[in-house]
């Protein structure tokens, strides 16, 4: 099957070409993203491929659909930059990658609160200038404190074992309980002890309209003075904002993020030497306390073998005509 892979990078190239051995689609690979300018690239392919930042509104699909595009293949997890219902009234299938490697996503988060808590950042560019002072870089142990896992699904799971490992109390919220997750020792926790108590808070929900902003100022003036915030799921997920208020006000100790609401057109790219525009971003990075990685939580070999050979596999499911076990339906 011919298939236009957008936002496509070395590692991409690479991966999805290992993969495809097993498969034999036609690969046909853009830097670009997929977005409005764009899609006209996706004429005469039955297929397209795409990631987190590529844009499938209800217009791009359209003009998929128009080109002959029958399928659009995330190979990723989340789904909130595709039209669903539009996908549905045009007839173009979607899948995505459900399970890749839970293990890499929430392996980073604990490496970024490492981080942020212990200031990793801080004293290595310390010690590049041969600067061994250790002021002003303390930070205290996890054992015995309390980590809040919002969204206890696969990666808010393992990353609440790693927590539990270190001899934390893991308290966890999600709309759909999981017995996996108090089974393993965690708890879920009772109205308003979160904010009470919570040292730490770890997201690990999906960007959907009732998550949207799920951290914002109301929340974060209710949060345990000094806590720490980790995401490694979605920027939508935060209030950027009121992070930042918070983060000037001392409410918030420190931010470790590995995605950022307003990171399509920035992530993903070499912009060291262009002048960056987005005032939040620029704010966000003065700070002292704040560590952002460029959405790289994936980005393990495991799971990026997986992602592909998901993908792929869902490509040619569907070109044979057999059930889409990956596929996303609207509403």
């Amino acid at each position: 099957m011919e298939i236009a892979v957008f936002s496509a990078k070395p590692y991409d190239r690479d991966y999805l070409d290992a993969a495809n051995a097993a498969h034999g689609h036609r690969l046909k690979y853009f830097e670009v993203p997929l977005d409005g300018e764009t899609v006209g690239l996706a004429a005469g392919h039955g297929a397209v491929c795409i990631f987190v930042n590529d844009n499938a509104d209800a217009a791009v699909l359209e003009a998929l659909g128009h080109g002959g595009t029958k399928l659009v293949a995330l190979r990723c997890t989340g789904f909130n930059n595709v039209d669903l219902n539009a996908a549905r009234d045009l007839g173009i299938k979607v899948v995505r990658v459900v399970d890749y490697s839970p293990n890499s996503v929430a392996e980073h988060a604990v490496a970024l609160l490492m981080a942020i808590n212990r200031k990793i950042h801080r004293a290595y560019n310390r010690t590049r200038d041969f600067n061994f002072s250790l002021d002003g870089l303390m930070g205290f142990d996890l054992c015995g404190k309390t980590v809040a896992v919002i969204g206890t699904g696969k990666i808010g799971r393992v990353f609440g074992k790693i927590m539990l490992g270190f001899g934390c109390d893991v308290i966890g919220y999600d709309t759909f309980p999981s017995p996996q997750f108090e089974a393993m020792g965690a708890r879920y926790a009772m109205p308003g002890e979160i904010s009470v108590s919570a040292d730490v808070i770890s997201l690990h929900c999906p960007l959907t309209p009732d998550t949207y902003h799920i951290i914002d100022a109301d929340a974060l003036s209710r949060a345990k003075r000094g806590a720490l915030l980790i995401n490694t799921s979605r920027g939508g997920l935060i209030d950027t904002e009121a992070v930042i208020n918070a983060l000037r006000s001392g409410q918030l100790g420190g931010l470790a993020i590995d995605v950022y609401e307003q990171e399509a057109g920035v992530f993903f790219r070499d912009l060291s030497g262009t002048i960056i525009t987005d005032d939040m971003l620029q704010r966000l990075v003065t700070f002292p306390n704040v560590i952002l990685t460029g959405h790289q939580a994936f980005l393990t070999r495991e799971a990026v073998t997986t992602i592909c050979e998901t993908t792929l596999q869902s490509v040619t499911d569907f070109e044979s005509g057999k059930p889409l076990a990956n596929e996303i339906n609207a509403g």
